[in-house]
């Protein structure tokens, strides 16, 4: 490779390197040129680029960047999954995993999470992580639990009153609903109480005086009378 080429090379990988904030580094020796390409496709799929690179001219990048930590990983043969501004850091880790799992062949080395530093390890727990959309919804359940809580609460007295209701009404069929009868001795009783109350009322004749309370209310002249008399016989 001329030098003009490699200066090119290092001026890409140092530019892919700014660009990026997570990345993971693995050796791929031992994949076969299809497994590679598969792997390519899951990793676009996921938003990250899967490329092979020289250790060397990506020494030459990380030190003009700055990334001194990954410099320890650039071992061997080496491949950088460099994920993009949109993608996945879970998806990406979970398709590495997934891969150096079924192949036995791919080795996880470490690269970068949010620009912090992750060892093998934090890749294969990153990898075990539920997708986005799953923790979205795992979220929103968890906000919306405690309203739908609060709505059952608030709508108990209203399907216990429902609840009566229903039982009133059917305990009234099993009983025979009289409801329609009602209304008809209602509208019979109505006109004789209209007709009793348009006659007009019948004085009641006044009840004879007592005979004793007549002579208690004539007054006492026997004894006046006969001393009037007793004097003219005097004369």
């Amino acid at each position: 490779m001329q030098r003009t080429q490699k200066e090119r090379v290092v001026t890409e990988l140092a530019e892919q390197l700014r660009s990026t904030e997570s990345l993971i580094v693995a050796d791929y020796r031992g994949l076969t040129n299809a497994q590679l390409e598969e792997l390519r496709a899951k990793l676009r799929g996921s938003g990250a680029r899967f490329q092979v690179v020289k250790n060397t001219l990506t020494r030459r990048a990380v030190e003009e960047v700055g990334s001194e930590s990954l410099l320890a990983l650039l071992e061997g043969p080496t491949a950088i999954a460099f994920v993009e501004t949109d993608g996945d850091p879970v998806a990406v880790a979970k398709a590495l995993s997934d891969t150096a799992r079924d192949t036995k062949v791919l080795t996880l080395r470490g690269g970068l999470l949010a620009g912090s530093s992750i060892d093998a390890e934090a890749i294969e727990a990153l990898a075990k992580l539920p997708a986005p959309e799953v923790v979205k919804a795992q979220l929103v359940g968890v906000i919306v639990a405690p309203l739908t809580g609060l709505v059952s609460l608030l709508a108990a007295p209203v399907r216990d009153l429902v609840g009566l209701i229903d039982a009133r009404i059917e305990q009234l069929k099993e009983q025979g609903d009289t409801s329609e009868a009602e209304p008809a001795a209602a509208a019979e009783a109505a006109p004789a109480e209209e007709q009793a109350a348009a006659e007009p009322a019948v004085e009641e004749p006044a009840a004879e005086a007592e005979p004793e309370a007549e002579a208690a209310a004539e007054p006492e002249t026997t004894e006046e009378t006969t001393d009037t008399e007793t004097q003219e016989e005097q004369e």
